[in-house]
């Protein structure tokens, strides 16, 4: 099956802290309401529960995974509900309050309702949750597990992938070599491929109005970022640092001989977007939220020092970033709880790579050569949250793989594309290096950094 996943999908707007603990659980949540409408199940049920294991149960409480589990039950979607609203939901249950499930039916529900399961890890992901639905009979009415996969995607246990949908995808490729392939039989490059595909689903305005949508949302949340201050909350008393830092360049900016600020600019912005996901605010996953600052720090860097960057630049920047991310959510895993800060950050820088690589004008294997520049740099990076909370280390590992992204690019540029590690080998070996993982440093705030940073 084409591993082909549209930008729309990848790129979706939601909110923080979590791709994967956040929206994916709200969205499990919400499919699973909507199932008991759609069953004619929905005006019987009297009592829900939630049982959150391995990684959701580990770091749930720090990445508010209760609290999106009853937004969702609630029939609040990621994408457009107000981030205030999810906020407590769970947490300001209290001892019973009332939740409309699926907007329509009201019951009571219990923060002893979510219960959290860390060391039980079922078999088809560690990121699992079971949703019972009860009523008058001592059996549930229903009852559905749910796998949230990363970067917001999630799959209940049964389901299988749709072979009717890889079909509307005319150029179809499973692998960086595959893609290379095409490329150069029809004289393209990754964006055109990608974009070929796109058409073919949503059309030419459908696509461009989506990227653009997507482009504006990473844009308010730079913005966002870089405009806000005090705390960030959680416990961990970080401070966020993102508008001080734009304010100390726009000082040294206003003197052209100081020195050089691209690079601190770039980081600046990769800072504004995490520290926006660690508040809980809107943010685009890409390809999860934990990694959500590189792909709009290295298109703000694009835009801000490239001449001749435009708007149609930022559309084959996504596309290219997408088409990478793809060979990757097929091939591997962009889940930190299954394998590692690999499988978040590392899977965007590669995407950041080889997508500036692209809009600076690199060959189809110079963009493969720099995304795997980007990837094989990264392998072995664990997920080690200090508290659960993706605040330390990931919202400066964010501004430092998005040096990493153009680092990689232009190094690339340098070359013919001609390299000794592909990218669908560094895929490879990042899929086996996060089996190898062991499982404390996997998103469940049980090693590394995690157990050595004392929290005060």
């Amino acid at each position: 099956m084409t591993a082909f996943v549209s930008a729309l999908d990848l790129f979706s707007i939601g909110i923080g802290p979590s791709s994967s603990h956040t929206v994916g659980p709200m969205r499990a949540a919400r499919a699973f309401a909507e199932r008991l409408a759609s069953d004619g199940v929905l005006d019987r049920v009297t009592r829900i529960t939630c049982s959150l294991y391995g990684s959701l149960g580990a770091t749930g409480l720090g990445h508010g995974t209760p609290d999106a589990v009853v937004a969702g039950l609630a029939g609040l979607e990621p994408h457009d509900c107000d981030p205030d609203e999810v906020r407590g939901a769970w947490s300001g249950l209290g001892d019973g309050a009332e939740v409309l499930i699926a907007g329509r039916h009201s019951i009571r529900m219990l923060r002893s309702d979510v219960t959290l399961e860390p060391r039980t890890r079922l078999p088809g992901h560690p990121n699992a949750m079971t949703l019972q639905a009860w009523g008058d009979a001592p059996l549930p009415l229903a009852e559905d597990t749910y796998y949230s996969v990363g970067g917001g995607f999630i799959r209940r246990e049964g389901e299988t992938a749709s072979e009717a949908e890889a079909l509307r995808h005319p150029l179809p490729y499973s692998s960086a070599d595959e893609l290379l392939a095409l490329c150069e039989e029809h004289g393209v490059s990754l964006c055109d491929v990608a974009r070929h595909n796109e058409v073919a689903v949503h059309g030419e305005q459908g696509i461009d109005d989506g990227l653009d949508a997507i482009w504006a949302a990473m844009a308010e949340c730079v913005s966002n970022g870089l405009s806000a201050d005090g705390t960030l909350p959680g416990g961990l008393r970080v401070k966020r640092r993102a508008a001080l830092v734009r304010q100390r360049l726009e000082e040294y900016d206003r003197d052209e001989h100081l020195r050089d600020t691209s690079t601190e600019w770039l980081q600046a912005f990769a800072l504004a977007v995490n520290e926006e996901n660690a508040a809980g605010g809107r943010v685009v996953t890409a390809p999860t939220n934990g990694a959500a600052g590189i792909i709009p720090a290295v298109g703000h860097y694009y835009l801000k020092f490239v001449p001749g960057a435009d708007a149609a630049g930022i559309r084959r920047y996504l596309l290219t970033a997408a088409a990478i991310a793809s060979l990757v959510k097929k091939n591997a895993s962009i889940s930190g709880a299954e394998g590692g800060c690999q499988a978040e950050v590392g899977s965007a820088c590669a995407m950041a790579a080889g997508a500036l690589c692209a809009v600076l004008g690199g060959t189809p294997r110079q963009i493969e050569n720099a995304a795997e520049i980007a990837m094989e740099h990264h392998l072995g990076l664990t997920c080690d949250p200090v508290g659960g909370l993706v605040q330390v280390p990931c919202i400066e590992r964010n501004a430092i793989a998005s040096s990493t992204a153009v680092s990689a690019a232009r190094l690339a540029l340098h070359g013919d594309g001609t390299h000794v590690v592909s990218l669908d080998t560094v895929i490879e070996t990042m899929r086996q290096t996060g089996i190898d993982m062991m499982t404390k440093y996997k998103e469940t705030s049980e090693g590394g950094l995690a157990v050595n940073v004392i929290e005060c």
